[in-house]
């Protein structure tokens, strides 16, 4: 069993390792691209529709595929009662993901698993700067006024160099919404290639709010225009709206990533947030990375969920894929 575990696991040699590929140059603003674009929606829905049950993965494949998933994850802390203490606790469960017990069980004790990053606001960088040092770990902060993005535009770009300061080594940006619904193209170019610039060498993660850009055709607009800037992620969402990130939404995301990679040779990241909580739609999103965009893009440098309880569903699957039994989530704490 534990052999076959660690065969299965999809890109094994590039499972921990890889944090950061070539940043995203962009491009010019081509206006051409941007009408070229065209979404079918029910065509969308019918796809992933047709997702759970055209592809499954089961028995030690599944385990494999849920301890990619936590390589993946940018484990999560954004809320108002944050303490020193808890981001500490936060960044010990991202060196040390799954209980030891359960990854030799599998055969994965000497892979050295990690979750992809963890995201914090700007205040708690210091802490899991601190909790952080010594490992290949990315910190990312949320940044531009988040989760509104309506901040004076001089302020969020001294937020965005503030955090790089600090140690952050990933930016989450968030982007005018305004822009895409007045379709002011170039306005949105403008605004996140200042963003860009403003990282450094810090690397850039757009994210769109896609449940508030009023169509979905938008959001293919507003990801293309974000990587033409320079984004080297597009995410979907804050956690924070109403809609967040969907299996309709991210097909079209990542087709549109596609399409930027193919006129381009640019790798763009994608990382959806918020609402993805279960070890079972964390497979579906993967499959469906797979299957789009291949196995270069299960690598935790270009697909990142945004999320904090999904580590807990995931955790529980595994021990219970090792025991036979499934424990009661406080087994699993997040710290």
């Amino acid at each position: 069993m534990s052999q076959n575990v660690v065969t299965n696991l999809p890109g094994t040699e590039r499972t921990t390792r890889a944090r950061h590929p070539e940043r995203n140059e962009g491009t010019a603003l081509h206006g051409d691209w941007i009408d070229d674009i065209r979404v079918n929606l029910s065509a969308v829905e019918r796809r992933v529709t047709s997702l759970a049950g055209r592809r499954t993965v089961k028995k030690e494949w599944q385990a494999a595929w849920l301890l990619k998933a936590v390589t993946c994850i940018d484990l999560t802390t954004l809320s108002g009662d944050d303490t020193p203490g808890r981001v500490h606790r936060l960044c010990a469960k991202a060196k040390q993901p799954v209980r030891p017990d359960i990854l030799d069980a599998l055969g994965a004790g000497k892979l050295g698993i990690t979750t992809g990053a963890v995201c914090v606001y700007h205040e708690m960088i210091a802490p899991a700067v601190e909790t952080l040092r010594g490992t290949s770990i990315p910190i990312a902060a949320v940044s531009t006024g988040f989760p509104a993005g309506l901040s004076p535009f001089e302020t969020r770009l001294d937020e965005i160099r503030r955090s790089v300061e600090a140690g952050a080594t990933e930016i989450d940006i968030v982007i005018s919404r305004r822009h895409v619904l007045n379709a002011n193209w170039g306005a949105l170019y403008d605004e996140v290639k200042a963003f860009r610039e403003a990282c450094g060498d810090a690397h850039l993660k757009a994210i769109l709010a896609t449940g508030q850009l009023g169509s979905i055709s938008k959001v293919a607009k507003a990801s293309m225009v974000s990587m033409m800037a320079g984004a080297d992620f597009v995410k979907t969402s804050t956690g924070m709206e109403n809609i967040n990130a969907t299996l309709p939404v991210s097909l079209v995301m990542i087709r549109t990533i596609r399409d930027y990679y193919e006129r381009t040779g640019n790798l763009v990241g994608f990382k959806p947030a918020g609402g993805i909580s279960s070890a079972k739609l964390a497979l579906q999103y993967l499959i469906l990375m797979k299957e789009e965009l291949g196995d270069r893009w299960l690598q935790p440098d270009l697909f990142r969920f945004g999320a904090s309880s999904l580590l807990g569903d995931i955790e529980r699957q595994l021990e219970h894929f090792v025991t036979g039994r499934y424990s009661a989530a406080n087994r699993h704490p997040m710290g």
